[in-house]
């Protein structure tokens, strides 16, 4: 999904640059300047695409709602296919600036993120939400959004996966079965060492702002009106159920 929570399909893809020999007693690494044939794969996973599309409207198993009502007729089905054909699908892959951690890293807070972060809601008025997005199409200009409730709630709703689908997927070296053996002999071969283990300061149990500003990235002790400014608890005050009920040390004996 974009800023706007408007839908936009895309994949992130951590591939090794290389793999096991068939024979499994051999790394094979990919020739230097050479990773995948993207253009290769972007036309390979344009065509796969669009034909589970075909075979799930051939079943019955697509819904269309809204604008694309007009789509649930066959022919006008068709049309779009054919022209999803006729549009280069983007396929960029590119060598981790900063090493595979901080891709890792990256991907670990990004596939953790909720739809929308509290910080960017404004107001709920007149059953319309308006909330902070950024115009990445306009210099990555800040704008405010508002929204009919019921049409900001169907755009939350659009992250809610489907049943028997899951956020993160293992192929390969990774996958559940084998991981720890494919793992270990992956090192061997590379003559890479065992991961250090973390010391049990790095295990213990995050605070509650620190764990926030892991899965979102950002950080709650900043200011949200400047950004800049650093907010110091001071004082816990008790709620109003707190406040009225009364001082057991103080209650009258019957």
């Amino acid at each position: 999904m974009g800023q706007n929570l408007l839908p936009h399909p895309h994949l992130h893809c951590v591939v090794p640059g290389g793999g096991l020999s068939p024979d499994g007693q051999g790394w094979i690494g990919c020739s230097p300047g050479f990773f995948v044939p993207v253009r290769v794969l972007s036309r390979l996973f344009r065509g796969l695409f669009l034909a589970g599309l075909k075979q799930l409207f051939d079943q019955g198993q697509l819904k269309f709602h809204g604008q694309l009502q007009p789509l649930a007729s066959a022919p006008a089905f068709t049309q779009l296919l054919e022209d999803c054909r006729q549009t280069d699908w983007v396929v960029y892959a590119k060598p981790p600036f900063g090493g595979p951690a901080q891709v890792l890293d990256y991907l670990g807070r990004y596939t953790h993120k909720v739809a929308i972060s509290n910080h960017r809601l404004l107001r709920l008025e007149n059953d319309q939400v308006s909330f902070h997005w950024k115009d990445y199409r306009h210099g990555h200009r800040k704008k405010v959004m508002t929204l009919a409730a019921t049409e900001f709630l169907r755009r939350i709703l659009l992250h809610i996966l489907p049943e028997g689908f899951v956020r993160i997927r293992h192929f390969g070296l990774l996958a559940n079965r084998h991981r720890a053996e494919n793992l270990a002999l992956c090192r061997q071969l590379l003559a890479v060492a065992e991961p250090a283990t973390q010391p049990d300061s790095a295990l213990a149990p995050l605070h509650r702002t620190e764990r926030y500003q892991q899965l979102t990235g950002v950080d709650p002790s900043l200011c949200p009106q400047c950004g800049l400014g650093r907010l110091i608890q001071i004082q816990i005050l008790p709620t109003l159920s707190e406040r009225l009920r009364p001082d057991p040390l103080h209650r009258n004996s019957p």
